[in-house]
């Protein structure tokens, strides 16, 4: 076991992003966009997470579906082969059943005293130094058996954020997000801080916290961990939590169900201060408080953004003298003041002002921006009607490679197929289509019911209905193949898994 005091950072990455839509999918969430360096939000927070100093450990709470997305996109930045080690959900219950299952993961394996940092996958954070600082600051707080926030200090009365009103470290209450007038008040006050979702506290000390605020979730997480499996290897701990006990956990957030309840608990045990704005301990203890635990919070400017819309998002990038900031391939004539981002296409604007046009290769986003957040009123339109938009890109990312659906019609379907060196695809079969496959570059190893062969570049197979049939990649190099599918169903749910390396069979 390590030093009880170890620093795990713990990163949350959970979310549909419908506000990004529609770069933001089901399956491609928010924490997946990449920035206009190149770099996806999740890699910065692994990034920032590996930068602090004596962290040995990268823990990661995310959707099963997520992780071998996950796992290639931290694998592209971890240059010093840090461990990593993730809780896998098999859907989302809000941030405080994954804050319970990350504490009781690190309390059996570090023990109690080891400390969670808590951070999420999809905010930015500019200032590498300032963040640090910070967190030593918070650490120092948490070995006390604090459970610490950390409050961003505001410099517009946002309305999208909620509020901590603070006195230096201590909180005196959270605040739900407020009208403009609010938010205006708040700002000229100089004591209230952006509620910034991120946080620092001992393993033992949240669990202790969820025990008593939040019984329901701490028992039922409990439940859920002593049922759940785990894999390790290479660095890796894989917890897979089991569906039906994590179906029973209640849903809900950390703040409702732990940080405002101890706050109103340090508020009763407490007596106005002699300034008459704070608060100083003392007050008769309640039967329902723990006196010893105290919440603190940490003023910080560390160059924070939760990038909540494809307004914030579209402000990273440079813009040009009419005020344009544009990704991608854009042509415009008379156009101020708007966010383009093309991921294929070129993109003609002309005679507009004040728009956000988002283009991928199946859906195309055009809104102004003093309405960017309703742009989660389409997804969730989308996702009651059915519609893959909400869930899936062309380009569908796979443990073993990827997909793109090129063309579609009646009783046809026409893919791209990328395969990683030495990847394969499960053994399978379909009821209601025939494959055809074209090996376009590399070399495929086939299995077609009872036969097994290789087919090489310009060679092609057929693959009949009701035949159980695997594909696998035996070179060092990308296999790149072309798939005609023909049928009366060609959903993807037509799938019968046989046997699968990564545990979907």
């Amino acid at each position: 076991m390590q030093n009880g005091k170890t620093l795990i950072p713990t990163i949350l990455s959970g979310g549909a992003g419908s506000r990004l839509w529609p770069v933001s999918r089901e399956l491609h969430p928010k924490p997946f966009i990449r920035l206009p360096d190149g770099q996806s939000l999740l890699q910065k927070a692994f990034l920032r997470s590996a930068a602090l100093p004596g962290v040995k450990e990268v823990l990661t709470v995310t959707n099963r579906e997520l992780f071998f997305k996950t796992e290639d996109e931290y694998r592209k930045v971890n240059a010093t082969n840090l461990a990593t080690s993730y809780i896998l959900e098999p859907f989302g219950r809000n941030t405080a059943p994954a804050i319970a299952a990350a504490a009781l993961y690190a309390s059996k394996a570090f023990g109690d005293d080891a400390i969670l940092l808590v951070l999420t996958a999809d905010h930015l954070i500019s200032d590498q130094e300032g963040f640090t600082t910070a967190v030593i600051e918070a650490k120092k707080l948490a070995e006390t058996g604090r459970l610490v926030t950390f409050g961003i200090h505001p410099d517009a009365p946002e309305t999208g954020y909620g509020y901590i009103e603070a006195e230096g470290n201590s909180v005196l209450r959270f605040i739900e997000k407020p009208t403009l007038d609010k938010a205006r008040e708040y700002l000229e006050a100089g004591n209230f801080l952006w509620n910034s979702g991120m946080f620092c506290f001992k393993a033992g000390a949240v669990l202790q916290q969820m025990e008593r605020h939040s019984p329901e979730i701490y028992a039922a997480t409990r439940d859920c961990m002593a049922k759940s499996r785990a894999a390790e290897g290479k660095g890796l701990v894989q917890l897979e939590l089991d569906a039906d006990s994590f179906a029973k956990v209640p849903d809900n957030s950390i703040d409702y169900a732990v940080m405002e309840k101890v706050a109103a608990a340090q508020f009763r045990n407490s007596t106005p201060s002699p300034t008459g704005r704070g608060l100083v301990k003392g007050g008769e203890a309640d039967s329902n408080t723990e006196p010893s635990v105290t919440l603190a919070v940490i003023p910080c400017h560390i160059g924070w953004s939760d990038i909540g819309s494809w307004r914030a998002l579209g402000e990273i990038a440079q813009a040009d003298d009419q005020g344009n900031r544009i990704e991608g391939d854009a042509l415009l004539h008379d156009a101020t003041n708007c966010y383009i981002r093309s991921e294929d296409r070129i993109v003609g604007v002309v005679g507009v002002d004040n728009l956000i046009i988002v283009d991928t290769l199946d859906a195309l986003l055009v809104a102004d921006k003093d309405h960017a957040q309703d742009v989660k009123h389409l997804y969730t339109t989308l996702k009651k009607s059915g519609h893959d938009a909400h869930k899936l890109h062309r380009k569908v990312n796979r443990p073993w490679g990827a997909y793109t659906v090129l063309e579609e019609g009646s009783r046809f379907k026409i893919k791209r197929i990328e395969v990683k060196p030495g990847a394969s695809l499960s053994l399978q079969m379909h009821h209601h289509r025939c494959e055809h496959w074209i090996v376009v570059s590399g070399m495929a190893r086939v299995v077609n019911d009872k036969s097994e062969f290789f087919i090489a570049t310009n060679e092609s197979t057929y693959i009949p209905a009701g035949h159980s049939h695997r594909l696998v990649n035996p070179g060092v190099l990308d296999l790149v193949m072309i798939e005609v599918q023909s049928g009366e169903y060609l959903g993807e749910d037509d799938i019968v898994r046989f046997e699968d390396h990564y545990g979907r069979a």
